[in-house]
């Protein structure tokens, strides 16, 4: 069993290679690095050391799991020193050199000082050819979304730059919780979040809409946090606590690693705040046993084969959506639906606050009856309501084609919809289901009643 197991990873990966899977999340650890943490009593600021690192252990760890492209940034601890940071980059910029087509490198910067880091940046981009920039959640208790950043944004805006962000310790710590319960265990992600909301409700990325964030380990907190927000908003506004935010744009930022404890579940949970061509493939490397990273890929790809619904996403996930978002090709991606289904047909999953319900069984009625009335490319919208649960509501969904499907979002009234309803939603889910038999279900909407 072990042997035929071993068999059918190898096989895996090396089809997978063959597509290119891209690793958009692995870390450089350099010997100046880490000399300059050591002069500064650093090296255990995370709570933990800083694992070895060197580029041909790398890639052979890449050609066995089978990833064709890793993108490196810097690890935690972020370095201040703008000397340390310049040689840390510059020894990014000769790895992907020597090693084209197989190492990335995204850019650190000399934050807190913002001048500092925006002459970096653009030594970095245009002059070093880095593939964009990681940013730290804090550096010093300077977090992103922090006003004094705006200059930098607009830098980074003006290139089109590609934002790797990672968690760092947050600032101020308290230590003794810190060696209770590791950073990387909980406050990581509550790092990744705290920023990500920090970003969204000063609307730096719907401010800089070039710019992109690839957010890590599997999404942190935000599937569970953005509904939250946006239930908060209102009363946050009333209170003149944040302005105006515009949600799709600053969520149409953001990309998504799955570094981490991915699974069918999680990918399922983060597509209720994101798009599939927003996820990607990150590993961890070196943090994480090579091994256990081999095993985890392998996985990986075995769920996005076996699961009807997730099978259309592998390639994106494994690459597509990489090569997309690195400039490597113009075409966006999409996930390829299977020929034999022809119509749509899926069941929206959405709960409602309370306080809205109303409003929104309003807004469903209206869309529904127009969608119905207006598009000959909508079969069915038919939202219906638990008896036990008001608050839940399920919505069939049956659409002719992709076609009239793309073409239903773009009407006035879904658009009328999706807006005014969208600080009403507490969650949402939208599974598309495959057709047992299309062909007969083609047949029911042809019987009279």
């Amino acid at each position: 069993m072990r042997i035929r197991t071993t068999l059918l990873t190898a096989i895996i990966s090396a089809t997978t290679f063959a597509q290119g899977v891209i690793d958009v999340h692995s870390h450089i650890i350099t010997p100046e690095f880490v000399s300059a943490l050591n002069q500064e009593n650093r090296l255990l600021d995370e709570g933990f050391p800083l694992p070895k690192y060197d580029v041909e252990s790398h890639l052979k760890w890449m050609d066995e799991a089978g990833v064709e492209t890793s993108v490196l940034t810097l690890a935690a601890p972020q370095p201040t020193a703008a000397d340390v940071v310049r040689k840390t980059n510059e020894a990014a910029a000769r790895i992907k050199k020597e090693h084209p087509g197989r190492l990335m490198f995204c850019a650190a910067l000399p934050l807190p000082d913002v001048d500092a880091a925006i002459r970096e940046a653009k030594y970095a981009l245009d002059v070093l050819g880095a593939d964009g920039i990681k940013l730290a959640t804090n550096v010093g208790g300077q977090y992103l979304g922090a006003p004094e950043l705006d200059t930098l944004f607009a830098v980074l805006n003006e290139r089109q730059t590609v934002i790797i962000l990672h968690p760092h310790r947050p600032e101020p710590v308290n230590r003794e919780v810190m060696s209770q319960t590791p950073l990387a265990m909980q406050e990581y992600l509550s790092e990744t979040t705290r920023a990500v909301a920090n970003m969204i409700s000063r609307n730096v990325l719907a401010r800089y809409p070039n710019i992109k964030v690839v957010v890590p380990h599997c999404g942190a907190y935000l599937p569970l946090a953005v509904p939250r927000m946006k239930s908060l908003t209102p009363v946050m506004q009333a209170n003149k606590m944040v302005g105006n935010i515009d949600w799709d744009a600053n969520l149409r930022a953001l990309y998504y690693d799955l570094a981490g404890a991915h699974s069918p579940e999680v990918i399922r949970m983060m597509l209720t705040i994101t798009t599939p061509d927003h996820l990607l493939y990150g590993s961890d490397y070196p943090y994480v046993a090579p091994q256990v990273l081999t095993q985890s890929l392998a996985r990986m790809k075995q769920y996005l084969t076996a699961e009807p619904d997730l099978a259309p996403l592998q390639e994106m996930i494994l690459w597509k959506n990489a090569k997309w978002l690195f400039g490597q090709t113009t075409e966006k991606p999409s996930a390829a639906m299977p020929k034999t289904a022809s119509m749509i047909v899926r069941i929206a999953e959405i709960e409602v606050y309370p306080q809205y319900l109303k409003e929104y069984l309003a807004y469903a009625n209206e869309v529904d009856r127009l969608s119905v009335e207006r598009e000959p490319g909508v079969v069915c919208l038919f939202p219906m309501q638990s008896a036990e649960d008001s608050t839940q509501i399920r919505i069939l969904e049956i659409y002719a084609s992709e076609e009239a499907y793309q073409s239903h979002l773009k009407t006035d009234h879904f658009q009328k919809y999706k807006t005014g309803t969208l600080h009403m939603v507490k969650s949402l889910k939208l599974p598309t289901m495959q057709p047992l038999d299309p062909e007969t279900m083609k047949q029911i909407f042809k019987k009279q009643r």
